[in-house]
């Protein structure tokens, strides 16, 4: 979120408060819908994979160049959307925010292979509750969750370290933890990002710009597929 240009200050225009609420909400609404298709066209891919073309799933498991083309695909995509947010237009961001939502369902459908299809749906469940929960904390409540976020930021900075080693030098104790850990840090990141950018859309209540509702659908669509992907860890079943 800190990519998304903010050129207003807070509460600038003298909006009225039932205004600026309405503006809020429809902000707001853009950011759950964008992120409801781009988790429907990740599932959907992922799915159709597993469905359709097991063999494809399967060869894409076993070469390791092609899966980590594929990780390195969603990291430069990612990149390219926070930092183009304000040179793209509204329709080049969506396409290419939805574009990573069909890559990212290609890696899907290898992880998900592993698993149950029970314990995965049991696993979606307890995430979108979860997620649900936090997300409306966040946008409702008036505690201000900037320290939060601060700590949880630095924390999965020392998170991703840990998961960088741990790739190297395997520890099932060290796994739990971070499963454990990732698990609270994207439950704290739902409120705290849901709470920016509600902040981002008040400051702006003028813009009917679609760009702060593609960041936003984008943050908050990689806060639930990474909780998604820690429970999974827990709750999921192995084949």
């Amino acid at each position: 979120m800190n990519n998304y240009n903010n050129p207003y200050p807070y509460g600038v225009g003298g909006t009225d408060s039932a205004a600026l609420s309405a503006h809020v909400s429809v902000i707001m609404r853009g950011v759950y819908l964008k992120m409801f298709f781009a988790l429907l066209v990740t599932a959907l891919t992922s799915c159709g994979m597993l469905l359709l073309a097991p063999g494809f799933t399967e060869a894409l498991a076993s070469n390791n160049i092609f899966f980590w083309g594929l990780l390195i695909g969603e990291i430069v995509l990612v990149m390219a959307i926070s930092g183009g947010i304000n040179r793209f237009s509204v329709t080049t961001s969506s396409l290419l925010f939805y574009l990573y939502a069909i890559v990212n369902g290609l890696v899907f459908s290898v992880i998900l292979g592993a698993y149950s299809p029970v314990s995965v749906i049991k696993t979606f469940i307890v995430c979108s509750a979860t997620f649900g929960a936090m997300s409306v904390y966040g946008y409702t409540t008036r505690r201000d969750l900037t320290r939060l976020g601060s700590i949880l930021t630095m924390a999965l900075i020392g998170l991703i370290i840990c998961l960088v080693v741990n790739m190297f030098w395997y520890n099932k104790m060290l796994d739990v933890i971070i499963s454990f850990v990732g698990v609270i840090i994207f439950v704290g990141l739902t409120a705290w990002d849901t709470q920016q950018i509600k902040r981002i859309a008040e400051a702006n209540p003028g813009a009917t710009d679609g760009r702060l509702a593609t960041i936003g659908a984008l943050t908050l669509y990689l806060d639930f597929i990474n909780l998604f992907l820690y429970l999974l860890r827990f709750l999921g079943n192995r084949d």
